[in-house]
């Protein structure tokens, strides 16, 4: 029986190097690799000898036979893959598998003097560079975080009730105490250490700080309290230290989501789920209070264009279609929409949606008290931000922080403005205004400019050759930073394989920033300690991560997150204490 890949792939193709017969596509080698949503299972040549799913990082291979209920629709999706595809090469023996090595140069002459390298940012993009630095160099490797714990987007990005997709962290986790590493967390590069001063005790530097901020919508209204990126409320429920804890308001009946990529239906699937299976998984426990207690009903979804063309993932529609208590419904406004779905060839994405109902929703009724429910509004835009014209207060929005190092979130006040009452909606025979008391904004990241570097307004990116800093030898940019939100956490392992070959070709060819750093990897350790007298490492990390799994066996969950800075520093230098 052959195996099938499911939901949750990281696309970082760890499957496709095990396998003995080349069934995994596309393989890093093929032009469509990084452009799928995920990878396939070839049925045709699969011998189900099950090595893809011993590597897989985030337990997405299964046996095919082994899948129940809604799993199984990913059969059809593997092999619909490979309709009309000729089967790519066998191997040419039994170590030599057809897309080889990767073409980046990853080895340094074996008398080459051990670099000293700084990767700034410890999400997947910094981790996956620190891995390939690990395994095909002798480097030694400075991590450095602005938080005071590891994980970046990982920790705080992830919906979760995406548990396995977290699981690539345990690989990560192990590169935390490797003897060649040193990891200094809390530490704001631009604000505690400048990046003179960073490069100045380093040969190179690699800055893995993401996208951290929100693309704004730009119409009226859109700063009214209730007007939420939805980047925040991600972060709200994942228990980012820097978002309050009563930042998002769930009192109102109906919730708008603009935007219709996968960040969306996360939104969605978490704000009308059942948080009692929540309360089994690593949400913040305020979070998990709030939603026990939330108002809401129904949440609106509006994508600017058509079925077709929705930015969501395949897996990502299919876990909505499923979702226990809760109806998905496709509001049928527009003829466009039916004519999309019905016409779309089988393994479309509009396709998907056949068997969802389509209604002409009644927009002037409440939501309704008998089930929940998940609105798709095509071919709408919001167009309007509706305010109750009373006086404003705090809203807690993600403007980013000044400096690099990773995401930033801040309270911005909204003086004199009121809360949002409802959205004007573009796109059907006549404006529609929704009522709703929650409007996300989820059309993005952006990045944010990093002090020292140079950086492109237009693309929120730092420029770049093939990973190298325009004008700035010696320093180099992985992940989002490098090349926009774009990819999930497996596009990671590509784009740091490119990076760190460009840095290690410039090693090789003496193209670093000196012959060696003027500064000792003693002396930066005590610039840090003097600059940040909290600074956590390795060991303040794995109290960290007691701590928080403690604190879930006590309440039968797998972690309970540490909610603030001040927590987080007294578990890291006390192990439980603060909890």
């Amino acid at each position: 029986m052959t195996y099938a890949i499911t939901q949750t792939c990281c696309n970082d193709a760890a499957c496709v190097a095990v396998c003995p017969v080349n069934c995994i596509h596309p393989t890093p080698e093929e032009r469509e690799f990084g452009s799928t949503e995920m990878l396939h299972v070839d049925p045709a040549s699969c011998i189900d000898c099950g090595a893809c799913a011993d590597a897989c990082p985030v337990d997405a291979i299964f046996p095919a036979d082994s899948l129940r209920g809604p799993a199984r629709d990913y059969i059809a999706l593997n092999a619909a893959y490979f309709d009309g595809r000729e089967p790519g090469p066998a191997p040419a023996g039994p170590d030599l598998h057809p897309w080889g090595r990767p073409v980046f140069a990853r080895d340094l002459p074996s008398d080459f003097a051990p670099l000293r390298v700084a990767v700034v940012g410890t999400g997947p993009a910094g981790m996956y560079a620190a891995e390939d630095l690990l395994l095909h160099t002798n480097a030694q490797v400075t991590l450095i975080d602005r938080l005071p714990v590891a994980g970046g987007l990982l920790r705080y990005g992830v919906a979760p009730d995406h548990p396995a997709t977290k699981k690539v962290g345990d690989t990560f986790a192990r590169l935390h105490d490797h003897p060649r590493v040193r990891m200094h967390l809390g530490v704001d590069v631009g604000r505690d250490i400048t990046a003179e001063e960073l490069a100045a005790h380093h040969d190179a530097v690699v800055y893995a700080v993401g996208a951290s901020a929100d693309r704004r919508i730009g119409v009226p209204g859109d700063d009214l309290q209730g007007s939420v990126p939805a980047t925040t409320f991600v972060a709200w429920y994942n228990a980012h230290p820097e978002v309050a804890a009563d930042a998002v308001d769930l009192t109102s009946e109906r919730v708008v989501v603009a935007g219709n990529g996968n960040v969306a239906l996360d939104a969605a699937r978490v704000l009308v789920g059942d948080p009692v299976a929540l309360g089994t998984s690593d949400t913040a426990d305020h979070a998990l209070a709030a939603l026990r207690a939330a108002q809401v009903r129904e949440v609106v979804i509006l994508g600017r264009r058509g079925p077709e063309h929705a930015a969501y993932t395949t897996s990502e529609l299919l876990a909505l279609r499923h979702l226990s208590g809760v109806d998905l419904v496709v509001d049928d406004h527009d003829p466009r929409i039916g004519a999309a779905i019905d016409e779309a060839a089988p393994g479309g994405k509009a396709s998907l949606l056949r068997g969802v109902p389509r209604e002409a929703v009644d927009w002037t009724a409440a939501p309704g008290t008998a089930r929940r429910r998940i609105v798709l509004r095509f071919h709408s835009a919001p167009a309007e931000v509706l305010g109750d014209g009373a006086d404003g207060g705090a809203e807690a929005r993600r403007d980013g922080p000044p400096t690099g190092g990773g995401g930033g979130f801040g309270t911005t006040r909204t003086e004199g403005r009121g809360r949002v009452r409802g959205v004007r909606v573009t796109g059907g025979t006549q404006p529609l205004d929704l009522p709703a008391g929650l409007f996300l904004r989820a059309v993005g990241y952006r990045g944010l400019p990093v002090p020292g570097l140079p950086f492109d307004e237009v693309t929120g990116t730092v420029p770049h050759d093939a990973g190298r800093v325009t004008g700035r030898p010696g320093t180099y940019v992985v992940g989002w930073i490098k090349r926009g939100p774009s990819g999930g956490i497996g596009a990671n392992r590509t784009c740091a394989a490119e990076t760190i070959g460009t840095l290690i070709a410039d090693a090789v060819d003496g193209r670093l920033r000196a012959p060696s750093p003027a500064g000792t990897a003693r002396a930066f350790r005590r610039l840090v300690r003097r600059r940040v007298r909290r600074a956590v490492d390795a060991r303040g990390l794995a109290a960290i991560d007691r701590t928080e799994r403690a604190r879930g066996r006590d309440a039968g969950r797998p972690r309970v997150k540490l909610g603030t800075v001040p927590e987080l520093l007294a578990a890291a230098k006390g192990g439980r204490r603060g909890t």
